[in-house]
């Protein structure tokens, strides 16, 4: 075993755009576990949208990363020193371990993942927190129902590709919204969509006309990751009684969309916002894992990876997914 580990962390906070500068890869000595602990040797690292609000110190519902300690992030990966019985050396598990080569965490702190159930990256994708926040969001706040139009934003990504398939296998008409006309073609030869949209062919008038067509009976569930511009061409298509899960607004995490908002549309047919954090509901993983792991088994519910390698390269990484240049779950292999 090497004596030294290696952190990825934050040299300072970003005031607009993230860039590579604001992280430094450091080496670090390999740490010993105590007691109930474990060491585990990261081998997938997630990479999340939700990573940029952590490097802010403004208001939010989680604490900010420090200045000078590892970035937080799940990660999977062995262990290879365990002072846990309940968790033996060679184990998988994944954890909340940061942008770390190697960490130390409490066995109550792991999940195991079995390897036989799907390739163990998708521990952190599709089977995942983004699986597990694609199902709640739709299942427990969007309650779609069969023959009902569901658009989703960020249609390919690693929420919204397993929100559209879901929305698809309950009977619904399904519309993505992506950043391509490659990723709208996945959607819909891949993943099964009903159409999809390329917002970036529109401007927010026409991306409303196009959606009218693509959705003619109206939207019923929209699944919220972008906000801006996107959001203001889903507003007028709202039907009564739609509902919307708030999982994200990727397009105002820099502060760089300020597009104006018309929430008429909200009050006039009653439409249900309600924003949630998956963390919050971890009573839900047991039920989300019990339907979509045979899914996954079965070919039903297909997904996509976007595997960078090198820890070292985890900064340039993250900022991908800021111009939208991720094709599927942005993870990095460090071993």
């Amino acid at each position: 075993m090497s004596d030294t580990a290696t952190h990825v962390t934050l040299r300072r906070r970003p005031h607009g755009m993230a860039s590579a500068d604001d992280f430094e890869v450091v080496s670090v000595q390999m740490p010993t576990p105590g007691d109930g602990e474990l060491l585990v040797r990261t081998r997938f690292l997630s990479l999340d949208p939700y990573m940029r609000g952590r490097m802010s110190d403004g208001p939010s519902y989680a604490t900010p990363v420090a200045i000078g300690s590892p970035m937080v992030g799940a990660i999977v990966g062995d262990v290879i020193a365990s002072r846990a019985p309940s968790v033996p050396v060679g184990t998988v598990v994944t954890t909340s371990g940061g942008w770390r080569s190697h960490v130390i965490v409490p066995a109550s702190a792991v999940r195991i993942v079995d390897p036989a159930v799907a390739p163990i990256s998708t521990a952190l994708g599709v089977l995942g927190m983004p699986g597990q926040t694609a199902w709640y969001g739709l299942n427990r706040i969007g309650h779609p129902k069969a023959g009902e139009t569901v658009v989703v934003a960020a249609a390919t990504g690693a929420v919204g590709s397993v929100v559209g398939q879901l929305a698809r296998l309950a009977g619904c008409h399904v519309v993505g919204i992506a950043g391509s006309d490659e990723k709208c073609a996945h959607a819909v030869h891949d993943l099964g969509f009903d159409a999809c949209l390329n917002h970036r062919a529109h401007d927010a008038n026409s991306l409303r006309d196009a959606l009218r067509q693509a959705c003619p009976r109206g939207i019923d569930v929209y699944f919220e990751n972008v906000g801006g511009a996107v959001l203001a061409a889903v507003l007028p298509n709202l039907n009564v009684g739609a509902r919307i899960p708030l999982c994200g607004l990727i397009s105002r995490y820099n502060g760089e969309d300020q597009t104006p908002l018309n929430l008429g549309p909200l009050l006039a047919n009653r439409v249900t916002l309600q924003g949630f954090i998956i963390s919050d509901h971890p009573e839900a993983f047991p039920p989300f894992i019990a339907e979509v792991a045979p899914l996954v088994q079965s070919g039903q519910l297909r997904y996509r990876e976007d595997i960078v390698d090198g820890l070292e390269n985890a900064p340039t990484a993250f900022l991908r997914l800021f111009r939208g240049e991720n094709f599927g779950k942005l993870v990095v292999r460090v071993g």
